[in-house]
């Protein structure tokens, strides 16, 4: 039974007007829990004194009235025009997430800049660091070295999860700003050089050679051009790439974070959104140009974070010493006439979070019989009820952006992110498994585990029997 387009619209209104309600009733609720009725109290009558009135901080940072969230067509709403995947930067139009009075009712993108340090910027602003209307002077901060504009920026199926002009935004959009649009970059780009005892000792060892321009010491210092990315999601294009719907995947960002941003619910006009997440890193080892020119080499390393063994060097998994490996062929490839480079997602735990890890790893460690590579997965699905959460789905977009054309040596043995580059129209012409002297012997269970269940291996891969012998060291052994 086909439903009539006027008793739709009829419904629509409906629950419109429904939200308007629920809003004008939150917001007074809200309204009298930050501004109290203050009773003032009778001065004594030997001894009369003023009193002074009660007043609140918030009175002065933002408007009596709190806005809940907004709706198209609302009076005095008219968004900067954006047209995701436009070939121009002037065409396509500046990403405006800011709250500044000046582009409050202007802004074209629901969330904040900054990812995951927009809280803490309204932390310094609550406390009185932070002016909140305070505008940056973007004078000198241009990027250091140059990317782009390639094709891909302009197709819209390529780049959903990142602003392909965010690193050039106050130059590109400088009239705007000027005009008080409070337009910001979502990338940066600068040079740097990158100490690693790891590096020293391979220059030691002689299998690093010091030539003056990649590694610029005997120290084995290296260095780099690199480049930040908070993430900048196109929604209709993100839906796309997971293969569903807009309004669930709308539905599904404002249900399962607490109802964090309304405006995914009550702006369809608005289509892109600033997520509170981890950004990216990439490093690039030799001359950024060479990494989208196909007669250029690349050596490529897809890395996502893992603070215990990244920073702290934890053995349970073979996290740092493949980062390693990879910065090692990454600079060798950059020394032979090619480039290297390394793209660092933050994806703690597999985007499960350290905690859960960390709960993984004691479940792993208590279970009958102990740390066996046939449980490997077992037990991160019966805590986070998924055994990983990274989707590379989204993961070549970064790839796009610079221009890769192809990838010669691919150091990585994950099917996940091999076949969601592939898939995205990029070549890898060769894969490059962790060499096996440098698996940790308690990393064992992982690394055996994820062969098992599809990782690329030029060695053996175990069934069920064998995967059961596979065990990890036992708490006992590291008692101190």
């Amino acid at each position: 039974m086909t439903v009539p387009d006027d008793q739709v619209l009829k419904q629509l209104l409906t629950t419109v007007e429904a939200i308007r309600a629920d809003q004008h009733q939150l917001a007074t609720q809200v309204e009298q829990l930050m501004h109290p009725a203050v009773e003032t109290p009778k001065a004594h009558a030997a001894s009369p004194t003023k009193v002074k009135p009660v007043t609140s901080a918030s009175a002065s940072l933002y408007p009596q009235r709190v806005i809940l969230t907004s709706y198209p067509h609302q009076h005095g709403v008219q968004p900067v025009e954006l047209n995701w995947g436009a070939k121009d930067a002037k065409e396509r139009g500046p990403v405006v997430a800011s709250r500044h009075v000046d582009s409050i009712k202007k802004r074209n993108a629901i969330g904040a800049y900054g990812g995951s340090y927009c809280v803490y910027r309204a932390l310094a602003t609550a406390i009185g660091d932070l002016n909140n209307d305070h505008r940056p002077n973007f004078d000198m901060t241009e990027p250091a070295f140059k990317v782009g504009p390639h094709p891909s920026w302009a197709d819209p199926k390529k780049i959903v999860s990142l602003d392909p002009f965010g690193h050039m935004a106050p130059q590109l959009f400088k009239k705007e700003f000027d005009d008080g649009l409070d337009v910001r970059p979502t990338i940066a780009l600068t040079k740097a050089h990158m100490t690693m005892v790891e590096m020293e000792n391979l220059v030691k060892e002689k299998k690093l050679e010091v030539d003056g321009k990649i590694v610029v010491n005997e120290r084995g210092d290296l260095a780099v051009s690199k480049g930040a990315v908070e993430p900048v999601w196109y929604l209709p294009g993100v839906a796309e790439r997971f293969g569903i719907d807009e309004g669930l995947l709308r539905r599904a960002l404002f249900e399962d974070t607490g109802g964090m941003y309304p405006e995914l619910i009550t702006r369809p006009d608005l289509k892109v959104y600033l997520p509170p997440i981890g950004g990216i890193s990439i490093y690039v080892f030799g001359n950024p140009a060479y990494i989208s020119d196909p007669t250029k080499k690349l050596t490529l390393r897809v890395h996502d974070e893992c603070n215990g063994s990244d920073v702290f060097g934890s053995d349970i998994c073979t996290c740092r010493p493949y980062l390693i490996y990879g910065i090692e062929e990454c600079v060798k490839q950059a020394q032979q006439g090619g480039v290297g480079l390394i793209v660092y997602f933050r994806k703690e735990g597999r985007a499960l979070g350290e905690v859960t890890k960390y709960l993984v790893y004691n479940a792993r460690k208590r279970q009958a019989g102990g740390d066996t590579a046939d449980h490997y997965f077992l037990r991160t699905e019966c805590i986070a009820g998924v055994k990983d959460m990274r989707f590379q789905a989204l993961m070549p977009d970064v790839l796009h952006w610079l221009g890769i054309q192809k990838i010669d040596r691919m150091m990585s043995m994950s099917n996940m992110k091999h076949d969601a580059i592939v898939d995205s129209g990029i070549p890898i012409l060769e894969r490059v498994p962790i060499p096996e002297e440098m698996i940790p012997e308690d990393s064992r269970v992982e690394i055996d585990a994820k062969i098992a269940s599809g990782y690329f291996t030029t060695g053996e891969v175990m069934d069920d029997s064998q995967l059961a012998e596979v065990k990890g060291r036992d708490w006992e052994d590291i008692e101190h």
